[in-house]
């Protein structure tokens, strides 16, 4: 029997479209709280070239802006 384990991980660094993804993710998990502590979020973002795409399940009482908050985050990350 083969007792042999591989551990594999990967890691982005800044400026990576990974990072820009967990940003936007961020910036609507952290909205929502910021209105609903209860609130739940499970948030996925995707990105190419001119295009960003914010899936997911929201479960708030707040009210949110989800394509202005991916635009700021664009913006503070200085992807516009």
């Amino acid at each position: 029997m083969n007792n042999r384990k591989i551990f594999t991980s990967e890691s982005v660094t800044q400026g990576h479209p990974d990072k820009l993804c967990d940003l936007v993710s961020d910036s609507v998990l952290d909205a929502v709280l910021a209105q609903d502590p209860m609130g739940r979020v499970a948030c996925e973002t995707a990105a190419t070239t001119g295009m960003v795409l914010v899936t997911g399940e929201i479960t708030r009482s707040a009210q949110i802006d989800i394509a202005s908050l991916a635009r700021k985050a664009i913006c503070d990350a200085r992807y516009d």
